[in-house]
């Protein structure tokens, strides 16, 4: 299995990036060719502070050539494309070929 770990960092305004995220960027994402599975969650800071990251999102691929092949197409290149335009503070992107422990 192989995945994408995006670490989206704190907004600037958390409502807009929430109400883009769900009602476009989502649904580019869901259109990437081989996605097995995809999640996101809002990431609790040790001691309930505001942590460096807003957004944590894990898209699962079958396999590593999968994922690249994804990332490849015109719906991997959209999705690169659109993260500009509610991301604009940044993320970080870590691919990973994760294995069961």
């Amino acid at each position: 299995m192989a995945k994408i770990l995006v670490l989206y960092n704190q907004p600037a305004d958390a409502g807009a990036f929430d109400r883009y995220y769900v009602r476009s960027h989502v649904p580019i994402a869901k259109k990437l060719p081989g996605l097995k599975s995809f999640t996101y969650a809002k990431p609790a800071s040790p001691g309930g502070g505001t942590g460096p990251y807003y957004l944590v999102a894990e898209l699962a691929f079958e396999s590593m050539a999968a994922l690249q092949r994804a990332m490849e197409s015109d719906e991997g290149r959209a999705a690169a494309a659109d993260v500009g335009k509610f991301a604009p503070e940044g993320a970080v992107v870590l691919i990973c070929d994760a294995r069961p422990a």
